[in-house]
């Protein structure tokens, strides 16, 4: 049956089209092009709150954005289910939601979000750093080896625009830390539509998937860690002004924690965040598209109770000295890295001592700007996961330290 809430301009592909797929839709496409990418392989060893390989309980990159992709296929099914406006021919693509949520962090560089606020320092005189906007950037530019004869993987612009959180290009005398995509991307914002009210549905989808997924899941490996224990919490909540909706999530923590049961009860919450949502039509909607007539109304509780958790995790688990000294070393690592790299390729003729891959190299030689070419630096280190950064440091800087077996 032919689903209605899509258009032939949703699965119009980006620069050129692909080939059709008789039985594949092109929803489906995307999704199988995220799924089979280096850049999403790379998400298990990028930091999620613990650093990668710290153990192999907690959370990478990679594990949350399938937990992600799977509370967004099912809050699609939720709103099926709840019938008006939507129907059997007329309802929000599961496979294109799975694919933004499958893509949602694939742009965020090693360490997190320390290694993205650092990134972003170096280059603000480039045009900054998000990880939003490198998401989108690695789907039209750089996936599948971001050669200039095969530039990422055509994505349809329905996946462009759920995966668009931002739509204010970068501004300089703003300088903000996040919430903007870079200036060479007004041609993506252009395709997708400049003039749109807000996220698309698919992205309002994506976004409330991911707010669920990490504060209940960041909870659930804060109390494995040994950072979330009933005197920490019950210290913290004496510290709060906390409402009513705040204090039942704080006991349901708690009573997690006496009956050693946090894991099995937080992911019994994840179905009370998808049941809280529901379909509200948009007061003022973009012409000639379902995917901006219709906003993502979630109940206010469970709103509260995502940013209680989140704020609870943020407090004792993220601001621990623990984690900020990883977090300011992952920091120092890129900024190293960058550095070196821009000291080599940045600066006068290509240097004497080759410290980049033949193929990055040849897209250096071929930028036509230092902006440009300090972007494809960027995107370098960038796609490194934890590991390889520090190898790569090591290599770079520790005197004890010169394997050529070790190159990966």
């Amino acid at each position: 049956m032919e689903n209605h809430f899509y258009a032939p301009p949703d699965t119009e592909t980006w620069e050129s089209p692909r080939p059709a797929a008789p039985d594949r839709s092109p929803f489906e496409i995307d999704r199988d092009r995220i799924l089979y990418s280096a850049a999403f392989r790379r998400l298990q060893s990028k930091t999620q709150v613990f650093q990668a390989g710290e153990y192999d309980f907690y959370r990478t990159r990679l594990t949350h954005s399938l937990e992600v992709a799977h509370i967004g296929r099912a809050i699609c099914a939720h709103l099926l289910r709840a019938g008006d406006p939507l129907a059997p021919d007329f309802f929000v693509d599961a496979d294109l939601v799975e694919a933004a949520c499958l893509a949602h962090d694939i742009g965020h560089p090693p360490y997190g979000h320390a290694g993205e606020r650092a990134l972003h320092e170096l280059m603000r005189p480039h045009g900054g750093f998000e990880g939003n906007a490198q998401t989108l950037r690695i789907l039209t530019d750089l996936m599948f080896g971001g050669a200039p004869t095969r530039r990422g993987m055509r994505p349809t612009r329905a996946l462009m625009d759920a995966v668009m959180k931002y739509k204010r290009p970068y501004d300089p005398a703003e300088a903000p830390r996040n919430h903007f995509l870079y200036p060479e991307q007004r041609a993506q914002l252009d395709f997708v539509g400049a003039d749109a009210t807000g996220p698309s549905i698919e992205c309002q989808i994506m976004d409330w998937a991911d707010d669920t997924a990490y504060s209940l899941m960041d909870i659930v490996d804060g109390c494995a860690a040994g950072f979330i224990r009933i005197d920490t919490v019950e210290r913290w909540a004496s510290g709060e002004d906390l409402d009513r909706d705040d204090a039942d999530a704080v006991a349901y923590l708690l009573q997690a924690l006496r009956d050693d049961a946090v894991e099995r009860r937080f992911a019994r919450r994840i179905g009370d965040m998808i049941r809280a949502c529901r379909l509200t039509p948009r007061e003022v909607a973009s012409a000639g598209t379902h995917r901006h007539a219709f906003d993502l109304d979630v109940d206010r509780a469970a709103r509260a109770r995502a940013k209680l958790y989140s704020r609870l995790a943020v407090d004792l688990v993220f601001r621990t000295p623990q984690l900020q000294q990883l977090e300011f070393k992952g920091a120092r690592i890129l900024r190293d890295l960058f550095e070196a790299f821009a000291q080599q390729y940045l600066q006068g003729p290509r240097p004497a001592n080759r410290l980049l891959p033949q193929q990055t190299e040849a897209l250096l030689d071929a930028a036509l700007s230092p902006a440009t070419r300090a972007r494809i630096l960027c995107d370098h280190i960038a796609g490194m996961t934890d590991g390889f950064a520090v190898r790569t440091h090591r290599r770079l800087f520790d005197p004890a330290f010169g394997s050529i077996a070790d190159l990966t």
